[in-house]
């Protein structure tokens, strides 16, 4: 089966497209977060990497990158300047020397805290209320795990299940 459109209707403009305005509200997103980051001594995709850890510590690069939806190339340059930043470190499982897991270090632990402000900016210039923002993001995860099994063949193109 192909993925070839199934009309001829014409594209809609950019601001119709919602994977246009999901794409350019991340960026503005970031755009935002850039001087707190900066001034933390990280940059956003650093700071997923963090994040990721904040959330479980010990993981490795693979379990990373899987966790932010990216591929480990992209993972590793991050994590390396992390380490030279003394915001983690690297180090060889205890049960499968193949595997290195990542660690925080204190200054990485001591970051998290510090990252409140990003949240509060993001509520703040949004206009949003913290229920609205609450709603926004299970709607937002509901999506990507839809088109997540699309890609990951459990959907046939026409939007059934395989």
């Amino acid at each position: 089966m192909t993925n070839a459109p199934k009309s001829d209707a014409p594209t809609l403009p950019l601001d119709a497209q919602l994977c246009f305005s999901i794409y350019s509200t991340s960026l503005a997103i970031q755009r935002v977060y850039k001087p707190m980051l900066d001034a933390m001594g990280v940059t956003y995709t650093q700071y997923l990497v963090l994040s990721a850890l904040w959330e479980k510590d010990g993981l490795t690069i693979g379990a990373i990158a899987e966790r932010l939806a990216l591929e480990p190339s992209t993972i590793t340059p991050a994590v390396k300047r992390l380490e030279t930043a003394g915001f983690l470190l690297r180090r060889r499982s205890t049960t499968d020397e193949r595997l290195v897991e990542v660690h925080l270090t204190e200054k990485g632990k001591d970051l998290h805290p510090k990252t409140g402000c990003l949240t509060d900016a993001l509520l703040r210039h949004s206009g949003f209320e913290v229920p609205q923002m609450i709603e926004l993001n299970h709607l937002v995860q509901a999506l990507r795990h839809g088109m997540r099994n699309a890609t990951d063949g459990r959907l046939e193109a026409d939007g059934s299940l395989g």
